[in-house]
């Protein structure tokens, strides 16, 4: 999970180097810290926070063996 969220916010951001991926496992959940440079916080959130919700939404419906909820947390 944590490549495939590399991969897409790779993409987006132009300071590739500064992007932070964490991952907090809980019993039922599991959720993943983003934090990237300042100057690409827009370009990951997106306008409405379009962008921040396909990144969610495609990390919760990605196959997941351990059948735990995921979650992306975008931090600032």
């Amino acid at each position: 999970m944590k490549d495939l969220l590399y991969h897409i916010v790779s993409n987006l951001v132009v300071n590739t180097e500064a992007i932070e991926i964490t991952e907090e496992e809980k019993e039922r959940e599991i959720t993943y810290f983003l934090k990237v440079a300042n100057e690409d916080l827009g370009r990951v959130i997106g306008k409405r926070g379009r962008i921040a919700n396909s990144i969610r939404t495609i990390a919760r419906a990605s196959k997941n063996e351990s059948g735990k909820n995921i979650f992306v947390e975008i931090v600032d």
